[in-house]
């Protein structure tokens, strides 16, 4: 999911997901089936699944967040203050 600010999770949507995660891996610890947790905690299939392959091969700090993704804006402090100038202008501007 994207967001307007250019992100994806705040921080406490991210310490919330890796507590759903340490849910999941003390359900699988219980040998839990990776769709009983996906319908237990309510997340997808895909992800029970794919926690369960990372728990296993690195144990559960392979849950653990590693903050927040995506690449690193490479605009200087002007680029990007030139840059909202421009889009505030609107799609109807010219670029000069």
């Amino acid at each position: 999911m994207r967001y307007p600010d250019g992100g994806g999770l705040s921080d406490a949507g991210r310490v919330w997901r890796e507590r759903v995660r340490r849910q999941a891996v003390q359900l699988l610890e219980q040998d839990m089936r990776p769709v009983q947790v996906a319908h237990q905690l309510r997340v997808s299939t895909k992800s029970a699944y794919q926690w369960r392959r990372r728990w296993r091969s690195g144990g559960q700090a392979a849950l653990a967040s590693k903050g927040a993704g995506g690449a690193v804006c490479r605009l200087s402090p002007a680029q990007l203050a030139r840059l909202r100038t421009e889009l505030d202008k609107g799609p109807g501007a010219r670029l000069g």
